[in-house]
């Protein structure tokens, strides 16, 4: 029975694990696509930083990507830049590369 209890806590250590990672992988990618709607936006380094933070705090509003979505593309639009959702959802599964790249090569 000590196995199968072993093996049982070594499953739920290995999925929060994962949790965590998605979780550091996703904020990540979302900083990253922060940082590129930041510069469509001709923001100032100060401005910037806080938009990243803001793209990062719009993830948490409902499950999934919609959240981010809706909030760069309202604010791109809002800016006057051209970009379309495609192209913000292009950029989303770019940044989401390379977060994940970056993640990786600091584990």
């Amino acid at each position: 029975m000590t196995d199968f209890n072993d093996r049982k806590r070594g499953e739920e250590a290995k999925f929060a694990m994962d949790e965590e990672t998605a979780f550091k992988v996703a904020a990540r990618r979302n900083r990253l696509l922060g940082e590129w709607a930041a510069g469509l936006m001709d923001l100032t380094p100060e401005e910037t930083a806080a938009y990243k933070k803001a793209v990062v705090q719009a993830d948490f509003e409902e499950a999934g990507d919609e959240d981010v979505v809706r909030k760069l593309l309202g604010d791109l639009t809002q800016a006057g830049c051209d970009v379309s959702e495609s192209d913000v959802r292009a950029r989303l599964l770019e940044c989401g590369i390379e977060a994940k790249r970056q993640y990786m090569s600091e584990s």
